[in-house]
């Protein structure tokens, strides 16, 4: 399956005449809007694969989905599995300077939406498909109230110190050493 992902990808630049890139040198938004793109058609079809129905109820299903509130909710519960590459991203995402109001979410939604859609860009640009599938898989689980299942991996350490608090949310996490300081 993936030889297959990677032939298709590897024909589209070709015949596109699509450069290599480097996903950090993107900013947020470009990140972001090819991130959109991609959890969208990541969704789609999944919905469509599932049974055969009318278009509306296909897009009714997907909306629910890709929608800035759902997307800020996977990104919360998703946040401390991410990489410390994924979690830079993610501020990076979530404090960019966005033009455009939110429309049917909170402007903290609309940020935690964008970072989510940056990370996904981010690991579609870097041809990561097996981390982008699992942190989509994960991030379903989560939408879907299954957050007890998604596991923290200690493995993984995310920077915890943002350096630009946007959204109200303090990211530390400090444990008492038991002296009541």
């Amino acid at each position: 399956m993936e030889k297959s992902i990677e032939n298709f990808i590897d024909y589209c630049k070709s015949t596109l005449r699509i450069e290599h890139c480097n996903p950090e040198a993107y900013s947020p938004l470009a990140l972001a809007y090819i991130g959109d793109s991609i959890f969208d058609l990541m969704i789609k079809t999944m919905v469509v694969s599932a049974a055969n129905k009318q278009s509306r109820k296909y897009h009714d299903e997907v909306s629910k989905i890709v929608c800035a509130p759902s997307q800020a909710k996977m990104m919360q519960g998703i946040k401390s599995s991410l990489t410390e590459a994924e979690h830079a991203i993610y501020k990076r995402g979530r404090n960019a300077n966005i033009y455009s109001s939110a429309k049917n979410s909170s402007m903290s939604e609309y940020r935690n939406a964008t970072a989510f859609e940056a990370v996904l860009g981010y690991l579609y640009l870097n041809e990561d498909f097996i981390r982008l599938a699992d942190i989509v898989k994960l991030s379903l689980e989560v939408l879907n109230g299954s957050e007890d299942e998604v596991k923290e991996n200690d493995s993984r350490e995310t920077m915890q110190n943002d350096s630009l608090d946007i959204d109200g949310t303090n990211d530390i996490e400090y444990e008492s050493d038991g002296s009541g300081d």
